[in-house]
């Protein structure tokens, strides 16, 4: 899918390409490309003599070769985005080509982005510049945006990471933790694990490519300021971040821990069970033995005396055992 984003009265205007003629009829700042066909990318070719790379969205890129610059002036820049998807959460690579003064264009610049599949951080920033006039002025105003765009969005997934733990926490601290709630707790704490080192790496990644345009001194000084300013929020995440790795170590041990206690429980029944029993085994082997006097055959009262003393046996240390409080 091919889209062009024009600024129209200071907002962005979207069109979608579906022929090589209709890419004439615009002066577009922002070109993107979704899961692009061949017939796109020799469109992308012949009209603004751009050759989009094979490895653009190749996930096993050496990470130094993610931001560079060409001699005739086209900066490359690829980037992880992130889906909160509750189901797969997962990044997605954008390869950034910010094009400069080439002949075809009518303007000093335009971005290309080429990826997979559409991002919310992708849609977020369209809604917004059709809301707001005079938000995007040119060219690295929309990658700024997208950048700005990502730290709000892991920001927003961050809370939402927050309200699963405190739903999760109120269940391991509830008075009776079962097995299966436990193993339930223990799923529901291992997807927020994923999901918050997921956010952890993405904004690393943004952090990168934020220093990269800075350091390449392509933004002028309102823009440099705005990438400051997202470096500090990126910033602020990461202490977040921080604590919901403790809390959800925390959150793990704890339900590790009712685990172990439901185990020890049944484990302390057997023990019981066999101390109490010992006694009363103790008993029928004396009795079992072939002694020249048995009072269970020569006596009325042998049987059942013997079966008493059994019984009272076991019921002893049972008794004691209550007392103690180590049958609760």
């Amino acid at each position: 899918m091919l889209n062009i984003f024009s600024l129209v009265n200071g907002r962005l205007y979207q069109e979608e390409i579906e022929s090589l003629e209709e890419l004439s009829r615009f002066n577009p700042i922002w070109v993107d490309l979704e899961s692009p066909s061949l017939e796109e990318k020799r469109w992308i070719k012949q009209y603004y003599g751009l050759q989009i790379p094979e490895d653009a969205m190749d996930e096993d890129i050496e990470e130094s070769a993610r931001f560079y610059q060409e001699d005739n002036g086209e900066t490359h820049i690829r980037s992880d985005f992130l889906i909160a998807d509750e189901d797969a959460p997962r990044t997605v690579r954008v390869a950034f080509i910010l094009n400069k003064e080439n002949a075809a264009l009518r303007s000093n610049n335009v971005l290309f982005t080429i990826h997979d599949e559409d991002l919310p951080v992708f849609r977020l920033l369209r809604l917004r510049a059709r809301r707001a006039p005079g938000l995007i002025e040119d060219a690295r105003d929309v990658m700024l945006k997208l950048f700005d765009a990502d730290a709000e969005y892991s920001a927003d997934t961050l809370e939402e990471i927050y309200d699963q733990l405190e739903r999760a926490g109120k269940l391991v601290l509830s008075e009776n933790v079962t097995d299966e709630l436990a193993s339930e707790v223990l799923g529901a704490i291992a997807r927020q694990e994923d999901l918050n080192g997921r956010i952890r790496r993405n904004v690393m990644d943004t952090r990168r490519a934020l220093s990269f345009m800075m350091r390449a001194r392509m933004l002028n000084a309102d823009q440099f300021e705005e990438a400051r300013q997202i470096l500090r929020d990126i910033e602020s995440l990461d202490n977040h971040t921080a604590f919901l790795f403790d809390k959800i170590n925390f959150l793990m041990d704890a339900t590790v821990g009712f685990i172990n206690i439901n185990q020890n429980k049944i484990i302390k029944i057997f023990s019981v069970a066999s101390v109490a029993l010992l006694p009363p085994t103790l008993i029928a082997s004396i009795y079992g033995m072939n002694f020249d006097f048995m009072p269970e055959l020569r006596q009325n009262w042998g049987y059942p005396y013997a079966l008493g003393l059994m019984l009272a046996s076991a019921l002893v240390p049972m008794w004691y055992f209550r007392r103690r409080g180590w049958l609760k």
